[in-house]
């Protein structure tokens, strides 16, 4: 049972009224009689999950809850009831999708809007693997691939016939994204934060048109998957839909290429390390993009901008996520030092700015 993903206790400030979740529960689903458990999963910085179990004479029975953050978030900020329509719609067309049991717009139950999903019992991969999952180097090459793969596969879904097309605005979204980040961005800004005006000048001056429009997720990451605990390579869930949108797919690579640290990565790029990517036989960033330019048939791509872009974003989730704790609307303490990563991202930023010059210069000159 050690490799299945576990929750644990209760963020401080992050805790649920248990006796309303009781009642609300066994309303719900007529059939609850045992007594409630109410615990946290560790993983995530914007939307909340808990497990809410009940233990009966016929085994407990798991489900997960999915709520926006506590404290003043942004109007338009963490729909949970966009996310939970996303997931159900998708599903007939990508099946690697938890199934919503019920949505609830009844703001006297937790002041929000939340979801109610079935529980998928299987491994997470976080930033380390279960000590208990051995696997080799050509094992863990294979679940790489296999991760890579199922993004691909999304990216490959024809939107229009699964019922999607109103799921985002399409053509425009990489002008949409560099604009739309760099106002937030600016928004959320610290005295203590780096400015990142070099880059987001130069991201809004190179900005390439969409190479295509299709489904994206918008965080996909090793820990936004689950394993089958019987087989670890297969993926048989994939979480954490409340950023999908209609896009660009290159950019959805660069998403996730910012939070690939890999094995030869400086020490303070390895502590913000949130995924196994720096196991031996996991593929580099270089190579995760020519495998998915070459399953996804692209070619003649330039992918500097898209991992620039990148770690931009993630910069400026970052900087939102400080912006709440610097301004006490979240007791977090996981978010205290996010200025400092703030920091560092700017400056791996502007290397791969100065690298991408050179290289450029360089070709002009040939």
């Amino acid at each position: 049972m050690s490799l299945i993903d576990q929750a644990g206790e209760i963020r401080s400030g992050e805790a649920l009224n248990s006796q309303v979740i009781e009642d609300y529960f066994k309303k719900t689903f007529n059939d609850l009689k045992g007594e409630i458990s109410i615990k946290q999963f560790s993983g995530g910085a914007s939307n909340l999950t808990y497990l809410i179990s009940f233990s009966e004479a016929d085994g407990d029975k798991e489900y997960i809850l999915r709520r926006p953050p506590f404290g003043k978030i942004a109007k338009s900020a963490h729909d949970m009831i966009r996310e939970a329509t996303v997931m159900q719609t998708l599903k007939a067309v990508y099946p690697d999708i938890p199934n919503i049991l019920t949505v609830c717009e009844d703001q006297q139950i937790m002041g929000c809007d939340f979801y109610i999903m079935e529980r998928l019992v299987g491994i997470i991969p976080r930033s380390e693997l279960p000590s208990e999952l051995k696997l080799s180097r050509e094992e863990t090459k294979e679940l790489c691939t296999n991760v890579i793969d199922k993004l691909i596969e999304l990216h490959k879904v024809d939107y229009q016939s699964a019922g999607l097309s109103d799921l985002g605005k399409g053509g425009g979204y990489v002008e949409r994204q560099i604009s739309g980040w760099s106002k937030r961005y600016k928004n959320a800004i610290t005295e203590d934060a780096a400015s990142f005006e070099q880059v987001m000048n130069w991201l809004k001056v190179n900005m390439p048109e969409d190479i295509a429009t299709c489904i994206i997720h918008n965080d996909f990451r090793f820990d936004n998957v689950v394993l089958n605990p019987d087989n670890p390579l297969e993926i048989i869930g994939v979480l954490d839909w409340e950023m999908a949108t209609l896009g660009d797919p290159l950019m959805d690579l660069g998403n996730s290429l910012a939070y690939w640290v890999q094995a030869d990565d400086d020490p303070f790029f390895q502590s913000l390390r949130r995924q196994p990517t720096h196991l031996e036989g996991m593929l580099t960033r270089n190579e995760v993009i020519d495998y998915y330019l070459q399953k996804s048939g692209y070619s003649n791509i330039n992918f500097d901008f898209y991992q620039i872009y990148g770690l931009f974003r993630l910069a400026a989730i970052v900087q939102q996520l400080y912006y709440r704790y610097y301004h006490g609307q979240t007791q977090d303490k996981r978010f205290a030092h996010f200025v400092e990563a703030g920091k560092y991202l700017e400056q791996r930023c502007l290397k791969l700015i100065s690298a991408h010059e050179l290289s450029m210069a360089n070709k002009a000159e040939s």
